[in-house]
């Protein structure tokens, strides 16, 4: 099994990056992804895992993907001054370039 490329935990909320390489108009475009679980012992004392998570976990899964946001725009959104977005229309992937905003600050 592959292993995430960058893993984040708040609480027992975690998100991890994966790598996924995909055809994209005829070339080959690695694309992270995002995964998100809350991990936790059972009755037994065995760690479990879920995707669901309770009122109070949500901040924390909000938290984690806010995070997950920031490390993909870190890794591959901005580039030579342009930022790829990845759409998806009619079912079809495709990518777009567009000028990176000035930084005015």
């Amino acid at each position: 099994m592959n292993q995430p490329l960058k893993k984040f935990r708040a609480g027992q909320a975690s998100r991890a990056l994966w790598e996924d390489e995909i055809v994209i108009d005829g070339r080959n475009v690695t694309m992270l992804k995002a995964t998100v679980e809350r991990r936790y012992k059972d009755r037994n004392g065995e760690r479990q895992s879920s995707q669901s998570f309770g009122r109070n976990e949500i901040p924390l899964v909000k938290y984690c993907l806010d995070k997950a946001f920031e490390a993909i725009i870190e890794e591959q959104g901005v580039q030579n001054g342009t930022v790829e977005e990845q759409v998806v229309e009619r079912g079809r992937y495709a990518l777009r370039s567009r000028a990176q905003p000035e930084d005015r600050g």
